[in-house]
């Protein structure tokens, strides 16, 4: 299997760098109105209070995280898609505040063009595309910006995805489809030293997919890139463990260690205080004597 050799201990997102040798918390900073489990909270009066937004997202860094993923479209299942200038006016402003206010990487969950170029003007570090860089200009753009990329595996588009997705083997097939967009992006100017690869839980998967890409998490560890893991309060915690949206901690902080275990270098959470504390409790098992 070809794998890529990036190193882990100084892996630059812009102007800083994180040790991903050991796992990083990402906190989930949604500006939209519609995401599956925080839309809405950082509005007043129907329209988006940045202050909120600044606000929610020192309490995270305060908790441990080392990474804020901005996100102006919802890519929940059915989401609609919104036009550049509606995300354009959601994210820019946040960005451009959580970078002169907060030591921390910025992340931005972005699939247009318009906005990696605007974001990465305003101080983001990393670009999270959950369509891996697929829109029309969308490669170039983040080829220009210099910044690192997500790139994260979707059967389907949100609109859709979860309308019976099928594999013959998820975990090969996951795998296969990162490689090959990994080679993509290196033809653009995308060296493997900028990728992070996100097998997308939740994404086009059934609880089935989704549990059988956790238990073989290593074998996207074994790529050789930084493994972003972003399970928290998703669907699957209602169907193995039926709990409501708001009732999923358990079952998000079982996966997040288990996602560690695995070699996820990026866990991405709502829950920031509770997965660090699991994450450094692991942590202090794993150095015991």
């Amino acid at each position: 299997m070809w794998k890529a050799e990036v190193p882990m201990t100084d892996f630059a997102f812009g102007a800083r760098s994180l040790d991903l040798g050991q796992p990083q918390v990402m906190g989930i900073l949604n500006v939209t109105p519609d995401s599956f489990s925080d839309g809405g909270l950082h509005h007043s009066a129907g329209r988006l209070s940045v202050e909120k937004s600044l606000m929610h997202a020192a309490a995270m860094v305060a908790a441990g995280a080392s990474i804020i993923d901005v996100g102006g479209e919802s890519t929940r299942p059915g989401a609609a898609s919104v036009s550049d200038e509606e995300e354009l006016a959601r994210v820019v402003p946040v960005v451009e505040r959580l970078a002169a206010e907060l030591d921390v990487v910025i992340s931005v969950d972005t699939s247009s063009p318009r906005v990696i170029q605007a974001v990465a003007d305003a101080g983001a570090g990393l670009i999270n595309d959950v369509r891996s860089l697929s829109r029309e200009g969308a490669l170039p753009a983040a080829a220009a910006s210099g910044l690192p990329v997500c790139i994260m595996h979707m059967q389907g588009q949100p609109q859709t995805m979860q309308q019976s997705p099928a594999y013959g083997d998820v975990v090969g097939e996951v795998r296969d489809y990162l490689q090959a967009r990994m080679a993509e992006l290196e033809m653009a100017g995308i060296a493997a030293g900028r990728v992070v690869i996100d097998p997308g839980f939740g994404f086009g998967k059934s609880v089935e997919h989704n549990l059988a890409l956790l238990k073989h998490l290593p074998a996207f560890a074994e790529m050789g890139c930084p493994v972003l893991a972003g399970l928290s309060r998703k669907s699957l915690f209602g169907a193995v463990l039926g709990r409501d949206v708001d009732a999923r901690m358990a079952g998000s902080l079982a996966a997040a260690l288990l996602a560690a275990q695995g070699g996820a270098a990026i866990i991405r959470v709502h829950d920031v205080q509770e997965t660090v504390d699991v994450l450094r409790f692991y942590s202090a098992v794993q150095h015991a004597q």
